[in-house]
């Protein structure tokens, strides 16, 4: 049996819930939240054991435990630290700190102490985003060119975001999700894909902006931004654009010399991988308009029902980093992993009217291919 601790049962901590349903071995040997009433609400919905404070939680919990810090944004940099003072491993949801010194610092104790760090999202280990990296490494569409990546959810400010609940109750943060950004709650999902399939990003070209304004919690906090994205190993250029302005758009496409590999949603571990074959009829060229589906061929995790936007496997990342840590390896979502992510998002975002060219001082290696998607 493995155990696995929680500090913070907001909205997102539902999700992980039901994801770690699906492993049927792990158990949650403790929960700890600041809000009294909703670490109460949680438990009971749960039926999981509270802790009393948070000290007590990690001081509890054997000595190279996983800790999931699943806090809201200001919250993750000193949560984050705490666990890794207290002797344990710690999975962040994202983003891994609000700006880089933290972050780096943050690293830099994991590595001091011999733990590990790791951050959400943890997409990129999910079945659509390893066969688009396979059928891309199998060059299905040739060498990949150019590749647009689209995170836009909807004209936000105008849906019913105050009625959003989590399963057990949780109310949808949306003073928090407004206030930190939609890039930074956002950007991880592909650019994690991105990262893992083509290496650290050397280059940033990125605008930001605020859209729609007097957005609760936002204080001009950017709703919209692009960016473009060249890597340090070469590889196509990247656009990359994210908002909570544009209508609903959650496509990659990655244009190759034969034809475009597409998945149309991110937040879907099982979403289609399709080929659109280049073709000529009645002299126009043209992509296949359905394109031919790619598949493994074979078992790959377990999968979650759509609960609300998402249809994800939220324990994906924290059951990988226990594998690593049980192995004596680096989690795939740790160390320089989680630290370029957090750098090349925070660029994005950060960018506003007049940042330009953007150098990225982290990198990474590529990201080895989980193991049923070799």
């Amino acid at each position: 049996m493995t155990d696995i601790a929680i500090i913070g049962c907001g909205f997102v901590a539902d999700l992980y819930m039901r994801s770690f349903a699906s492993f049927p071995a792990v158990r949650i040997a403790g929960v700890f939240d600041t809000n009294a009433a909703r670490l109460t609400q949680f438990c009971e919905y749960w039926q999981l054991e509270a802790a009393q404070s948070q000290d007590a939680l990690l001081s509890g919990l054997p000595k190279g435990s996983v800790v999931l810090n699943l806090t809201n944004p200001s919250a993750h940099s000193p949560v984050n630290r705490a666990i890794l003072n207290s002797g344990h491993h710690a999975y962040s949801e994202k983003p891994l700190a609000l700006n880089m010194a933290e972050a780096e610092e943050l690293q830099d104790l994991a590595q001091q102490n011999g733990l590990h760090l790791a951050s959400a999202p943890c997409s990129v280990l999910g079945e659509a985003a390893q066969t688009l990296a396979k059928a891309v490494r199998d060059g299905q569409a040739g060498d990949i060119r150019l590749i647009y990546a689209e995170l836009d959810d909807g004209f936000i400010p105008q849906a019913p975001y105050k009625d959003w609940q989590s399963e057990s109750g949780a109310p949808w943060p949306f003073e928090d999700e407004f206030h930190v950004g939609c890039t930074l709650e956002h950007a991880g999902y592909y650019l994690s894909w991105l990262i893992a399939m083509f290496g650290p990003v050397r280059e940033v070209i990125a605008a930001s902006t605020e859209t729609i304004p007097n957005k609760p919690g936002a204080n001009g906090t950017a709703d919209f931004s692009t960016a473009t994205l060249f890597f340090e190993r070469g590889g196509p250029p990247v656009r990359l654009t994210c908002s909570i302005t544009a209508p609903h758009n959650h496509q990659i496409q990655m244009i190759g010399d034969s034809g475009v590999l597409s998945v149309k949603k991110a937040w879907a571990n099982s979403a289609p991988v399709r080929f659109h074959k280049r073709m000529v009829l009645r002299r126009r060229l043209l992509e296949n308009p359905i394109g031919k589906r790619i598949k493994l061929g074979q078992e790959t995790h377990p999968k979650v029902k759509r609960w609300g936007a998402a249809e994800m496997n939220f324990a994906l990342g924290p059951m990988e980093m226990q594998d690593a840590v049980e192995a004596g390896r680096t989690p795939r979502l740790a160390g320089d992993f989680a630290l370029h992510l957090n750098e090349v998002t925070l660029a994005i975002q950060n960018a506003g009217r007049t940042r330009g060219v953007q150098e990225m001082r982290t990198s990474c290696a590529l990201m080895e291919p989980m193991p049923w998607a070799m």
